[in-house]
């Protein structure tokens, strides 16, 4: 009997709601008998003044019912906050109102002569600090109790205002035993050298680095309001020169009112220290375009597909096709639909663009209104390789697509191309201007013919991060493998942009385009690949990779291009997008090689291929391929 009651009420890891009023109560108790001492200047108050003992009866009586009405009670000690000193001073403070005011009318009307107003104030303040204290030397105690320092890394917080306070609370409560604060990092002079949360904010300057090494931290955790900064400035480069951590916290909105956990604290990304600036839409006149339409997307399954899916899924569509010829990535989009936008009509379909007879029955059974057609082949040194396949799904199923679109009215047709289709030196490339000019020369040909008819909408930009075919993934991996990391070229860059920030580009092109445009991103400041390898190993943490070059691959440039030099741009209202002003072709004409070109892919003759697409596109002119023999040699 006696253990179960010690472990009931002695050694629980909640103190029962019972225990914590009787605290409170003794705390009224001695406050009342503190405040009649300290009237009466500890002078024979318990034989000579009267009233102590009817006052503390009342005393008692009243903040019991202020304690049941305000529930001050029922908190756990060791996670009070400021709430629950809130509510405690607005119990106490009606208690002793209640209290005041009776003892006032008691004295006038029936002269029972209880303590006076003296007495109470000082009883109300001694109380409230009294209980005040009691909350926190018990959260204070199960902290000091509970924390274990042995795994614990010492952290400061890049950002001293709003966002960077959250996370050192957050530090102080979910994650005492993982991490502990030992200051902040501010850019404003104001906040540097200021006490905040018990510890000291500190300069982002040239001492910083000093400052980090002496107080032994490990790790800085980036305030979501200071992500901006780090990308434009040098302060991540400095911290991971000297093997420094850094870590990011979801923005305060994504919190959900709940307190942040460890797993909300991730590492910084590669993906995060790119110089970007935020992209915004116009997400009101997209979902006007999207809302209640039949939208249609090939290469669903792909990395720029599945994330049109996704967004487009935001804008409540009345029907999404989902067209891809890979199975069990198409399976996992399906699967991805169910558990988050089960109530949208989707259907998921396997299919190859190329095949006339299967996408026409596809068209006639569903007749999409929008067409985003991001289905191609775009591994540069495998297209290479294999010169009949890029032409037979790039440039064949593309024309099929689009003349499709136009045979069952869809309104819309927005092609995803890429920076390599600009004076291209790859066959890849190179099949992907020749889909521009096929779809350009088309929808030319209908703006001249008049009517409704379906408008064509080209968009063109560099390699996105995440991608299938990005250098990120290759990266991580070889890195956790110790290495090397394998890029081509010391000197070679490129244009990087987010996958989900190029799709709601995508979509912002695709709803202002009024059919032949060839739109192009501004994807922001090139980068050396080389530059972003060594990035990648300082993010990781380690020391022993090195890097490797391996010589530019078979149709490989030094850096893309978004422009042909004959070519123009026009502005539109999107900054970031811009319209390309492009030389106009003759759709017959056009059809007439495209079709050469297309038969010829059945020869399978690799070279024979390659020479009609250098003369579609007389700016094809190969680099390091077989295929250079193909081109003019200057006189």
């Amino acid at each position: 009997m006696k253990r179960k009651v010690f472990h009931r009420y002695l050694s629980a890891k909640v103190l029962p709601i019972w225990t914590i009023l009787l605290i409170d109560v003794f705390i009224i108790v001695i406050s009342t008998l503190l405040a009649f001492v300290l009237r009466y200047d500890f002078k024979s108050i318990f034989l000579d003044y009267q009233p102590l003992d009817k006052t503390i009866l009342w005393t008692v009586i009243v903040n019991l019912l202020s304690f049941r009405i305000f529930r001050t009670y029922s908190n756990v000690l060791r996670f009070s906050s400021f709430v629950d000193i809130l509510r405690i001073f607005v119990a106490l403070t009606v208690s002793y109102t209640v209290l005041i005011i009776a003892t006032n009318l008691t004295e006038n009307f029936l002269h029972l002569g209880l303590a006076p107003t003296s007495v109470l104030l000082m009883s109300y303040i001694i109380s409230f600090a009294m209980m005040s204290c009691s909350r926190v030397v018990v959260k204070t105690f199960f902290e000091v109790l509970n924390f274990d320092g042995s795994h614990c890394d010492n952290a400061f917080i890049y950002g001293a205002k709003e966002a960077g306070v959250n996370i050192a609370k957050a530090l102080r409560v979910n994650l005492r035993n993982h991490y502990r604060l030992r200051g902040f990092i501010a850019d404003e002079p104001e906040l540097v050298g200021k006490v905040m949360m018990g510890v000291r904010v500190y300069p982002n300057d040239e001492t910083l680095i000093g400052n980090l090494i002496e107080r032994d931290i490990h790790t800085v955790i980036i305030s979501p309001a200071k992500m901006e900064e780090l990308k434009t400035s040098d302060i991540a480069d400095r911290l991971l020169a000297n093997n420094i951590k850094l870590m990011t916290a979801p923005p305060l909105s994504e919190w959900n009112g709940q307190t942040l956990n460890r797993t909300q604290l991730k590492e910084i990304q590669i993906e995060d220290l790119l110089p970007r600036a935020p992209i915004e839409i116009d997400m009101h006149k997209v979902a006007s375009h999207l809302e209640g339409k039949r939208v249609m997307i090939t290469g669903a399954a792909g990395s720029i597909g599945s994330e049109i899916m996704r967004q487009v899924a935001s804008f409540n569509p009345y029907q999404l096709i989902l067209v891809d010829q890979a199975e069990t990535p198409l399976h996992d989009i399906r699967l991805e639909l169910q558990d988050r936008w089960r109530d949208i009509n989707a259907e998921t379909i396997i299919a190859d663009i190329s095949n006339p007879s299967r996408m026409e029955y596809i068209f006639r059974k569903y007749r999409p209104q929008y067409i985003f057609h991001a289905a191609a082949y775009k591994h540069v040194p495998m297209m290479e390789d294999n010169v009949s396949e890029s032409i037979q799904v790039n440039v064949y199923g593309t024309r099929t697509i689009a003349d499709l679109a136009v045979k069952y009215g869809a309104e819309k047709f927005v092609m995803i191309s890429t920076d390599k289709a600009v004076n291209p030196t790859n066959v890849m490339g190179c099949s992907k201007r020749i889909c521009e000019i096929y779809v350009q020369s088309l929808a030319k040909k209908l703006q001249k013919e008049g009517g409704k008819s379906t408008q064509f909408i080209t968009t063109r930009f560099g390699n996105v991060l995440g991608s299938n075919g990005s250098v990120i993934p290759r990266f991580r991996d070889q890195i956790q493998r110790g290495g090397p990391v394998t890029v081509t070229h010391p000197d070679i860059i490129r244009y990087f942009m987010t996958i989900p920030e190029a799709c709601r580009l995508v979509l912002e092109a695709g709803s202002m385009g009024n059919g032949g445009e060839i739109y192009i991103f501004d994807m922001g400041k090139p980068v050396r690949i080389v530059d972003l390898a060594r990035r990648m190993i300082s993010l990781s943490g380690r020391t022993d990779v090195k890097i490797e070059f391996t010589g530019l691959r078979h149709g490989e440039k030094l850096y893309e291009e978004l422009l042909n030099v004959k070519e123009l741009t026009k502005p539109t209202y999107h900054e970031k997008i811009m319209i390309a002003t492009v030389r106009e072709y003759d759709y017959d004409e056009v059809k007439e090689r495209i079709q050469k070109l297309i038969d010829t892919s059945y020869t399978y003759d690799p070279m024979k291929i390659v020479a009609i697409m250098k003369d579609i596109v007389p700016e094809f002119i190969s680099k390091n391929s077989c295929f250079e023999a193909l081109d003019k040699k200057p006189e």
